[in-house]
């Protein structure tokens, strides 16, 4: 269903209410924007429709197994990225609102989609993916391993240091789940922590930061994952 080659999808063209419920002159040129500004925020306004719904279309054959891991990852990693990319902009953030309110305006059902904007990151990096080297009694790379604790390092001395912002933490802690992931597939002390982390970090914005008391708790959890991690290495 799904090739590597990147999906093509057809942006659907925005139109403000105010539009939609003018007196249309049918001998009249209709015109979705008047201005270069207008228009541009139409079109990013409808390539985030249409990312949500090919996000939507891509979850469900991960779901049923349509798409090979590598190729769901990818692909998905990018659609992320865009939607991202697409709200950076302050006046398209500012027409789009949040994407429940954007949902209910253009009647749109996309409920795997939602669930992965929320996470922000992509089933297989949030689960892990289904293969794993040390399954069969074999010995963990001692590269990964390294890496993984490495990564659990690098979050908590920013944390440490007082850097909390969202921007700072978000890329440490995917990192960190990549990593643990490319180790084990066991479930841990904490493990979940990372992921409920990851998705509270990627609700903020960029310019946002964790409170004190946010940060405290934070550093706790990921001081009790990296003790659980580390207790998973003993027993292999």
């Amino acid at each position: 269903m799904y090739a590597s080659r990147q999906p093509a999808y057809a942006p659907t063209p925005y139109m403000p209410r105010s539009a939609l419920s003018a007196t249309i002159n049918p001998d009249e040129e209709a015109k979705l924007s008047t201005t270069a500004a207008e228009r541009n925020l139409y079109d990013s306004l409808a390539e985030i429709y249409s990312i949500v719904v090919t996000l939507d279309a891509l979850e469900k054959a991960y779901l049923k197994d349509s798409i090979a891991e590598a190729d769901y990852t990818e692909t998905c990693s990018r659609l992320l990225k865009q939607y991202k990319s697409n709200l950076t902009d302050e006046a398209v953030a500012k027409a789009f609102g949040d994407l429940e309110s954007f949902k209910r305006e253009w009647d749109m059902e996309c409920p795997r989609a939602t669930e992965r904007l929320r996470v922000g990151i992509p089933a297989t990096v949030e689960q892990g993916p289904t293969h794993k080297s040390n399954q069969n009694g074999e010995s963990m790379d001692a590269t990964l391993v390294m890496n993984a604790t490495e990564d659990f390092i690098n979050v908590l001395d920013a944390l440490k240091l007082g850097m909390t912002e969202k921007d700072v933490l978000h890329p440490y802690l995917v990192d960190v789940i990549q990593g643990v992931n490319k180790v084990t597939d066991q479930d841990f002390e904490s493990k979940g922590k990372i992921v409920q982390w990851l998705i509270t970090l990627n609700q903020m914005r960029a310019s946002e930061r964790l409170n004190e008391d946010q940060a405290r708790d934070f550093l706790f959890d990921m001081e009790q994952a990296y003790h659980g991690f580390k207790g998973t290495l003993k027993k292999n």
